[in-house]
């Protein structure tokens, strides 16, 4: 019976088939208590990003960035029993202080590197508040998305933390230091 050794076939193949791109797409929001262009910076300068950037238990080690269109950035996450997991990219769209864009890209150890995703984030006034929306697609599997949630989720619970012990000086909502 070749129509059944067929149907068997596409059976087979069927479950090989990566999900579609729309189920490999990452959307995260956060509601920021900070004002815009402040959050904003805190994604474009290294002094603040090591600060809140990075998946729990990992610290920012190396943090170069030209936060222009067609600038390159490449970061260096060391986790705790000091293995380093470095990734770059090259931003795309800077737009302040309402939108940036990069390619994200993991240099794994074996010299090779990850697919390229996009990153947008978007910063939109809702209120006195300040919308974040963090878009980064399309993931190879479905799996490696939800490995980016989990990083992605933490980091921007770290940022809103940050933006929490902002001191600002008065008149200037764009100088502010941390209490650390």
């Amino acid at each position: 019976m070749p129509c059944a050794r067929m149907m068997r076939a596409m059976a087979v193949s069927a479950d090989i088939v990566a999900a579609p791109p729309a189920d490999r797409v990452l959307v995260l929001t956060r509601l920021l208590d900070a004002p815009r262009a402040l959050v904003f910076r805190v994604w474009t300068q290294p002094e603040h990003i090591v600060r809140w950037r990075g998946p729990r238990g990992f610290a920012l080690a190396h943090c170069d960035m030209e936060p222009r269109p067609g600038g390159k950035y490449r970061f260096c996450m060391r986790e705790r029993g000091h293995k380093d997991h470095w990734l770059h990219g090259v931003y795309r769209e800077i737009s302040p202080p309402e939108k940036l864009s990069f390619t994200f890209v993991w240099e794994r150890d074996d010299g090779s590197e990850s697919p390229e995703t996009l990153v947008t984030v978007t910063l939109d006034e809702e209120g006195a508040k300040i919308r974040l929306t963090l878009h980064q697609a399309v993931f190879e599997t479905v799996e490696i998305r939800d490995g980016h949630r989990g990083v992605w989720s933490y980091s921007l619970d770290m940022l809103a933390e940050y933006l929490a012990e902002a001191v600002f000086v008065p008149g200037d909502p764009l100088r502010f230091s941390v209490l650390a």
